[in-house]
């Protein structure tokens, strides 16, 4: 059997040799406590965390400052929400509203609901058909006072990349916080914190190469005041999250946010020329195939297909040479149609019937061209036992006829 071909790299990425090999030394030789200020120890254990901040700031275009280590996004986007909302909503009283999109990770969409039990009333705004979001929905949405808005850069399952500058512009002018969620945008995607006009930046290391278990969310200078803190115990990181840091693995973020940086663009060429080719294979060979989310605003290594007469879990059990998944890794226990396809406007067949390829930078392209193949026999074998395919078939055999 030849040797398995990962394509969920939205779900996770390997951890770089040269991020694992910076990581080493502080697991053990290096094991300080970089809140300890009293020797040497402790001493080079910040000097790496310090050093490991100002690398992922630079990864963004932020100061370091801004740069608030967490366990990973998760944890970043709660602090976002929570924190920014219970903030502004103390800065104006009366003010309850929280504005968010349909087609948000659950690491959004939860707290939110979260949010609502406390009081907070969260509207959750539509996209189009290829899952933006209009920066005249949103403006409409804010005519009535809001205290933050929160929109993912760009979609882990679809790929869809939001017009997050012209989205941030009617939040500002409504007075409004924003917060993206940008855990998969930095590696293939130019995401500058300044040029994107957001308050809070989401990031997570696993995303781009790193560890697991680290993240961090970016705090404009200018919008620490809006931010409160959800964990509470010996004022680290500022004061806005409270814990020891994992020194190792904010290495590790700090080494895998600077090759990402040196190699996005050349990256993002090379993924968006793979991904071209895994949907030319299968578009050539397959008919009842639809894209989901954007061609033209998209990431460059995200490719997600509706096979319609196939169904997605079966396809994955058809495919054990293949590393994919039917949607976001988070949900990916729960058989049900994902809910980012709903927004978009896709009926359960269409739903269900979803893969989602995410390619990484040590796919080749003998790699796609095997994973198409595969791709294309599993489809044909399903869709030959397959009752919702033949009724396709007919029903697209009397539309041709009339």
């Amino acid at each position: 059997m030849a040797s398995p071909i990962y394509l969920d790299h939205h779900a996770t990425t390997p951890c770089d040799a040269a991020v694992a090999a910076a990581m080493q030394p502080y697991f053990v030789e290096e094991f300080g406590n970089a809140a300890s200020r009293t020797h040497a120890w402790g001493w080079r254990a910040a000097e790496a965390v310090e050093r490991a901040r100002a690398q992922v700031a630079a990864l963004v275009g932020a100061d370091p400052r801004e740069v608030v280590f967490t366990s990973g996004a998760t944890e970043a986007n709660n602090l976002a929400l929570f924190g920014g909302a219970r903030a502004a909503r103390r800065a104006r009283p009366g003010v309850t509203r929280v504005v968010t999109c349909a087609t948000e990770h659950r690491a959004v969409l939860d707290p939110a609901a979260a949010l609502e039990r406390e009081g907070f009333s969260v509207v959750r705004l539509g996209v189009d058909g290829e899952g933006r979001l209009d920066p005249e929905r949103l403006r409409a949405a804010l005519a009535e006072p809001a205290l933050l808005v929160s929109v993912m850069h760009a979609n882990n399952e679809v790929g869809t990349i939001q017009p997050i500058e012209a989205l941030a512009r009617e939040a500002a002018a409504a007075g409004a916080s924003f917060h993206s969620d940008a855990a998969q945008s930095p590696a293939s995607l130019a995401t500058d914190l300044t040029q994107l006009g957001v308050d809070f930046l989401s990031l997570s290391a696993h995303k781009l190469y790193g560890p697991k278990g680290v993240g961090a969310l970016v705090v404009r200078r200018a919008a620490q005041a809006k931010l409160e803190p959800i964990l509470h115990g010996g004022g680290h990181e500022r004061g806005l999250r409270s814990g020891t840091l994992p020194v190792a693995l904010c290495v590790g973020f700090g080494a895998a946010a600077e090759l990402a940086r040196a190699r996005r663009e050349a990256d993002a060429r090379r993924l968006a020329a793979l991904r071209d080719r895994l949907l030319a294979g299968l578009e050539s060979e397959l008919p009842g195939l639809v894209l989901n989310g954007s061609r033209e605003h998209r990431l460059a290594g995200n490719l997600n297909v509706s096979f319609l007469g196939a169904e997605g879990e079966a396809l994955l059990a058809a495919l054990p040479e293949l590393g994919l998944s039917t949607g976001s890794a988070c949900t990916s226990a729960k058989r049900e149609p994902s809910h980012v396809l709903r927004a978009l406007g896709a009926g359960e067949a269409r739903a269900l019937s979803a893969l989602r390829f995410g390619i990484g930078r040590g796919n080749t392209e003998a790699e796609i061209d095997r994973a198409a193949e595969l791709v294309v026999a599993a489809v044909r074998k399903l869709r030959a036992l397959s009752p919702v395919w033949d009724e396709l078939q007919r029903s697209a055999r009397r539309a041709a006829r009339t």
